[in-house]
């Protein structure tokens, strides 16, 4: 008995507990079913945001990592031992800073050798030099002295010329001169006989005349006077035909002294001839002579071209010498490697005492006074940006400091692998702390929307036809507004069509809105037990944006949702279309 009891004890207790807390469980159903017919019946609580004219900044953001805008691989021309050596990596050098030696004594001795060789082609060429000049005075006199002989031979032989028509032509003028004479004293000769017989026959007329007066007076027919007078006749008579005989002698003889001049005159005339070609052949084989003097002369000139190109072939071994030795220094230069920079020793692969060839690294130096950022971005971000565009770029090493960049170069194709565009920005750095190949974040800007009207990304819905806020007016009405939206940052989105700066839009509420719906505002922004997103399933608090808008880049607008499923506010009626 005692131990049914025992046993009846704890199942009255097991009964008794299960019966009140089945009693408790149906109280607290009905106080639960009591709330929601309160919450289905009460205006529901809304927190609103206002609708704000902001600067809308869209953003890109990416890793961005530092490269040296110069690097320079140090490497010698010549091969030869390292006989210098002293920097380190890390070690700092200045532009012209001598950084390594190679042993020279080989490229000195052909600097040496490019030298004498220099100097005896520079002598050569001073010796031809020395001899050109009188060589070509003695040509150029001999050629001008020879000009001279000919134009003076070439003058003789025209005066000769000419003398000779002068004295032919005096000749000749002579000859016809004493022929003149001698046909003036024919024809005297001729008027001489004539007035002879005129007056020998006027003698015998007068003689036959005379002898008939006198022989009447003889015989007594006529006067004295008569016989005086015919008598006079006769001698009248008698003395012009001794004057007609006298002026034919004189005729005559002025004939004869006229052929004697006409006879030297024509013999001056031969001699004149004779002698005056003998002199114009003599001028002109003097003027042949010359000539040929003067081409013997010209025959000598090509001694100045040769001369000329002999130089010419002196003064090339010379410049090639000048070469040569040029090329050794140069080559000498090249044993002692400066530092082309400002930078710093990045690497050292070789040591002093080991043989460096030409062109085979031994140093690696990097500028540090600027840096190069590198960022990899897609297409449609690359191309919104622009070269001397800024960027500001934040490193974990360098906590609480934000750097400016200025971007440089947009390389124009996309790696083949990434299918992103590298652009590239450069920023100072001259106190060094920035090192290539460290890695920071870089913000670019790809757009800005200044004093656009913005609201919060949690107040913009997706519906049917599109995005869509809910505005609450002075009469606490909810209306679903259709909106177009534009740029969005982190926190808030342009809104370019359907709302005005100053209009308030729910962000949080406490049960789903239905358009035309009256609201109560002041509800918890904060995220109270049971609040949703403005037109969000009941019961799941949204204080950020949407699943699409989160995994947009940052920066963009979020995407809109797929068709056919629509972010419809919890008990939205089927009549507002949303």
């Amino acid at each position: 008995m005692r131990r049914l009891i025992l046993v009846l004890i704890p199942v009255l207790i097991l009964g008794s507990l299960l019966a009140w807390r089945m009693v408790a469980k149906r109280a607290q159903q009905a106080q639960l079913q009591q709330q929601r017919i309160a919450r289905s019946t009460a205006a529901p609580k809304v927190s609103l945001a206002p609708v704000e004219l902001r600067d809308i900044t869209n953003v890109f953001t990416a890793t961005g990592t530092l490269e040296s805008p110069l690097t320079v691989k140090i490497s010698p021309k010549v091969t030869g031992r390292i006989i210098f050596l002293q920097v380190h990596e890390g070690d700092r050098v200045r532009r012209g800073q001598v950084l390594v030696r190679v042993d020279n004594s080989q490229v000195l001795a052909q600097v040496r050798q490019a030298q004498a060789a220099l100097s005896e082609a520079q002598y050569r060429l001073a010796q031809a030099q020395f001899t050109q000049t009188p060589t070509n005075v003695q040509v150029s006199t001999n050629i001008q002295t020879q000009k001279a002989a000919v134009a003076s031979a070439n003058a003789d032989y025209e005066q000769a010329r000419e003398n000779y028509a002068a004295q032919v032509a005096a000749a000749e003028a002579a000859v016809t001169d004493a022929q003149g004479r001698i046909d003036n004293a024919l024809g005297s000769m001729n008027v001489a006989r004539a007035n002879i017989n005129s007056a020998q026959a006027n003698l015998n007329d007068a003689k036959i005349k005379y002898d008939r007066t006198n022989a009447l007076y003889k015989d007594g027919f006529i006067a004295a006077q008569d016989v005086d007078d015919a008598k006079a006749t006769v001698l009248v008579q008698q003395a012009a035909v001794a004057q007609g005989q006298s002026q034919l002698a004189s005729a005559t003889a002025a004939r004869d002294s006229a052929e004697a001049q006409k006879k030297a005159a024509t013999n001056q005339l031969s001699i004149t001839k004779v002698s005056g070609q003998a002199n114009i052949e003599a001028a002109r084989q003097k003027l042949l002579q010359m000539r040929a003097a003067l081409t013997f002369a010209n025959a000598n000139r090509p001694q100045i071209p040769a001369y000329e190109q002999s130089l010419k072939a002196l003064r090339a071994t010379v410049s090639v010498n000048q070469q040569s030795v040029a090329a050794a220094r140069a080559q000498l230069s090249d044993t002692v490697l400066v530092s082309p920079l400002d930078g710093y020793v990045t690497g050292r692969l070789m040591d002093p005492g080991a043989v460096a060839t030409a062109g085979q690294e031994i140093l690696e130096v990097r500028f540090f006074g600027n840096v190069w950022v590198n960022v990899s971005v897609p297409s449609e971000v690359a191309g919104t940006l622009r070269t001397g565009q800024d960027i500001t770029v934040v490193f974990d090493g360098l906590p609480g400091r934000t750097f400016t960049a200025t971007i440089v170069q947009l390389n124009p194709s996309a790696d083949p692998q990434a299918h992103q565009f590298t652009v590239r920005a450069a920023m100072s750095n001259p106190t060094g702390e920035l090192k290539p190949g460290m890695f920071g974040n870089a913000s670019i800007v790809t757009a800005r929307s200044p004093h656009a009207v913005a609201v919060p990304h949690e107040a913009i819905q997706k519906g049917p036809t599109g995005p869509y806020v809910i505005v609450v007016g002075a009469d606490k009405i909810a209306h679903f507004t259709p909106v177009v939206t534009g740029l969005a940052d982190a926190n808030f989105t342009s809104i370019t069509s359907g709302l005005a700066a100053g209009e308030n839009v729910v962000v949080l509420t406490s049960a789903p809105v239905k358009d035309g719906a009256k609201v109560e505002t002041g509800g918890a922004a904060g995220g109270a037990p049971g609040a949703t997103a403005a037109g969000g399933p009941g019961g799941q608090a949204q204080t950020g944006p949407s699943s699409e808008q989160q995994s947009a880049p940052a920066g963009q607008a979020p995407a809109a949702p797929p068709a056919g499923q629509p972010q419809t506010p919890a008990g939205a009626g089927s009549k507002s279309g949303y």
